[in-house]
């Protein structure tokens, strides 16, 4: 679901970026006013989490690849405008260091999966919830929120890939940027989110959510006892098992490079060219692209590349907790 440089026309990018201020000003906002020092670095802990199951890339349908985000879990835990930034951080820790997302398309990326995710699985979680008075209530919201909140986010995706060839064509009729429209780029996306990147979304939510609740539940719960121990072994362990994410063949749809997109096919046919916004669009080089290091193993390489992020997760939340003044606090929910 990351959308790459220059599928995007930079018009596009540039009002999706406009969308995203006033989101994170109001985000921002919340957490300072409303968030207790001692639950900042938490937002750390989410972003990592959510960091490493993108990290997690399961076979789709149509020979494409996909990954759970974590937003409806991260909103769950912290509040939506917790996760919010906490996501927000997170994808740009991956498009600058790795190359997963693009640096204009960044905007476009936080509104699908920082806003349109967690929001909309919050929404259907706390609705279900607050009307089903029962721990079976309660994880019914988990299941529908956290499976419609991804799916959601997906369907955005796929008009924003759909209204670029209708929008930005050259002369002759050839679009300069994502080269597939609506009627290919909505099935191509809400059909695999349907039926498999929505279900991982939803085991990585209702697993992470009872772990949390049975050892450590004052991370959700005030006043309950909060052992950060736990969590952070818990990362640890998906950190090691990162390397799973490599067993998936395949480009993500609307990820593919300038050097395989002309030979993909839709329709049964190849698309036959690289739209020359692609071609001659924006570039940039990040650190650890695709999460490999120069030298090494691959699966050593993305377990680094897995550390590496959460380690900068971890220590920019943690500055940024440090800046925080102590004050009386309510949830973010």
């Amino acid at each position: 679901m990351h959308i790459p440089d220059n599928y995007l026309s930079p018009s596009a990018c540039a009002v999706m970026g406009a969308v995203m201020i006033p989101v994170w000003a109001v985000a921002v906002k919340k957490v300072k006013d409303e968030l207790l020092k001692a639950k900042m670095p938490l937002l750390g802990v989410g972003a990592a989490f959510s960091f490493l199951i993108m990290m997690f890339n399961v076979p789709l349908p149509g020979g494409t690849t996909g990954h759970a985000v974590g937003g409806t879990l991260l909103a769950i835990l912290l509040g939506p405008y917790a996760a919010c930034i906490s996501i927000t951080v997170a994808l740009l820790i991956q498009a600058l260091l790795f190359g997963d997302g693009g640096i204009l398309a960044f905007g476009a990326n936080c509104f699908n999966m920082a806003f349109v995710l967690p929001f909309v699985g919050y929404f259907i979680y706390k609705f279900i919830k607050d009307r089903v008075a029962s721990e079976k209530g309660e994880y019914a919201g988990i299941v529908l929120g956290s499976y419609f909140g991804i799916n959601v986010a997906a369907l955005c995706a796929a008009i924003e890939f759909g209204v670029q060839p209708l929008l930005f064509k050259n002369a002759a009729g050839i679009p300069l940027y994502s080269p597939y429209p609506l009627w290919v780029s909505i099935p191509a996306m809400t059909i695999p989110h349907l039926l498999v990147a929505g279900v991982i979304e939803v085991i990585f939510t209702v697993a992470i959510v009872t772990f949390v609740k049975k050892v450590s539940p004052g991370t959700i719960y005030e006043g309950a006892k909060k052992k950060t121990k736990a969590i952070y072994g818990l990362l640890v362990a998906l950190i090691v098992l990162s390397p799973l994410g490599l067993l998936a063949t395949g480009t993500a749809w609307g990820e593919w490079g300038t050097d395989e997109i002309k030979d993909v096919a839709s329709g049964g046919r190849a698309l036959g060219y690289v739209p020359e916004g692609m071609k001659h669009g924006f570039n940039f080089k990040a650190m650890m692209p695709d999460y490999a290091v120069n030298g090494l193993p691959e699966m050593a390489g993305y377990i680094l590349s897995a550390v590496a992020g959460v380690a900068v997760l971890i220590i920019v939340f943690k500055i940024i907790s440090s800046f925080k003044k102590n004050k009386a606090g309510s949830s973010l929910g």
